[in-house]
């Protein structure tokens, strides 16, 4: 999609209302209300975004990606709209504010995410027909163009790599494997300055990640531990893990069949983390971000995982598997550990990790847990700012009991209650010292209902904008 910026009035007003020539449009404003007037004002669609006093930055997503898919059914091909500019009592936008530069942002991702299909392996040659090939924002002061463009630009890289990480999460487990996951890290080692680096299961198995590798036992598909790195500055790390589970049959305890060829999208971390890696290098954000995908598949081969084994992580610690479907947390506890050799500033992890969360928080918010009031507090108003929304749950150590084994030093459930707490605090062992968050995106990473104002069904791309607008924030920019 081509995106443009112009300067020129769209429409004349009367007071907040718009109209054409003295004919006013009976239209409420009320929030993702759409009217059309094809007599007076031909090809135009009225968008409500609300009251302006409860307005934000993520209000201006949806009701921007209400448009784009109405007009898409319409047969419309190209969108013009103008630049709100308004005040957001309602929205915090992270530490400076809401710009014109943001609005535009929160525009165009709101159209390009809503435009969003994964049409990869249908045979119908119509499907694309209406497509948008085109979005102009309106200013009508220009000397805020520059400003508008590059919110544009920004909104633009970050919604698309909202959607290739959907695409990641959406392909079949016999497309994405983690062979796959390898060439697309590789492939962003040639575009753009990231290096790439991967560890196969005779490395890993070298370096001692018994419990990575004690969940690849069972799938032939060979694991692959990748490292990404960027370095668009100096000193410590950042460093961003990501599950990055291709398929979860749950192993020896297997899942239920009902539903299970959703768990295609159990390396939905994994993908934000490309995604996010990939815009930090487009902005030429000056940080320094590593990223690592423990990536494999969960399967019940012959050589896999049984559950009551004993497994000896590259911590040093061992872990007496008692569900093989809680394989995500052993990944990335080896993850955690190879991260430490970088010294990072901070560890962010990204997982689809546990049932527990959707029960506790439904499909509308990421469990965030960490051990740092600051690092919470900085992608708590990333979170306000991107409309991805964060939860704080505790990792108490009165929960620890439940993860405490009578022949290893932990197990690796600790039973039903506090799921997502426990699963968290088994992470919280391996992370020593260092400011740490982990983000549980289960609840958030698939929508299986129907489509939202910029979510279609499927996968969502969950986490990385989050991440973007953390290493914005982080980077001052």
């Amino acid at each position: 999609m081509e995106i443009k910026v112009a300067s020129r009035p769209l429409l004349k007003r009367r007071g907040n209302v718009p109209c054409g020539g003295e004919t006013l449009i009976k239209f409420s404003g009320k929030f993702l209300e759409t009217r059309t007037d094809g007599k007076t004002i031909p090809g135009t669609l009225f968008l409500g975004l609300g009251s302006e006093k409860e307005l934000t930055l993520d209000k201006i997503r949806q009701a921007m990606g209400k448009a784009a898919t109405t007009i898409r059914e319409a047969g419309g091909t190209k969108i013009a709209a103008p630049l709100l500019e308004t005040k957001f009592p309602s929205d915090k936008g992270g530490k400076g504010g809401v710009s014109v530069s943001d609005i535009a942002q929160a525009m165009v991702e709101g159209v390009i995410l809503a435009l969003y299909q994964f049409n990869l392996y249908k045979t119908d040659p119509d499907l694309d027909k209406n497509e948008i090939k085109e979005l102009t924002l309106l200013v009508t002061d220009r000397s805020k163009k520059a400003s508008v463009l590059k919110g544009a630009l920004h909104g633009q890289w970050i919604a698309n790599a909202v959607n290739s990480a959907r695409t990641l999460c959406n392909l079949p487990g016999n497309v994405l494997t983690p062979s796959r996951m390898e060439q697309e890290a590789l492939r962003l080692r040639k575009e753009y300055p990231i290096s790439v680096s991967v560890l196969e299961r005779s490395d890993a198995e070298a370096l001692g990640m018994g419990a990575y590798c004690g969940v690849a036992r069972g799938t032939a598909e060979p694991p692959k531990f990748i490292i990404l790195e960027y370095k668009g500055g100096k000193g410590k790390p950042i460093a961003l893990i990501g599950k990055s589970v291709t398929f979860d049959s749950g192993g020896i305890s297997l899942k239920p069949a009902e539903n299970m060829e959703q768990m295609k999208y159990d390396m939905s971390g994994g993908a934000a983390v490309l995604g996010a890696m990939k815009v930090a290098a487009q902005m030429k954000l000056p940080l320094h971000i590593v990223g690592i995908l423990p990536a494999t598949d969960n399967m019940p081969g012959g050589k896999a995982m049984h559950p009551g084994d004993i497994v000896k992580t590259l911590s040093g610690k061992t872990v007496e598997v008692i569900n093989t479907d809680a394989e995500g947390r052993l990944c990335l506890a080896d993850a955690i550990t190879y991260s430490l050799r970088y010294k990072p500033y901070a560890i962010i992890d990204l997982a689809t990790l546990t049932g527990a969360c959707v029960v506790a928080l439904g499909q509308h918010a990421i469990a965030l847990f960490g051990n740092n009031a600051k690092l919470i507090e900085a992608i708590s108003l990333a979170s306000e700012k991107t409309g991805e929304k964060v939860w704080p749950m505790p990792v108490w150590d009165e929960y620890y009991s439940q993860i405490k084994s009578d022949v290893a030093d932990l197990k690796n459930t600790g039973g039903r209650p506090a799921g997502s707490i426990t699963a968290a605090l088994f992470l919280k062992q391996f992370v020593t010292d260092v400011p740490w968050v982990h983000l549980d995106i289960a609840g958030v990473a698939w929508n299986g209902d129907k489509p939202r104002p910029y979510t279609p069904k499927g996968s969502t791309g969950a986490g990385v904008r989050l991440l973007v607008q953390y290493l914005i924030d982080l980077a001052g920019k």
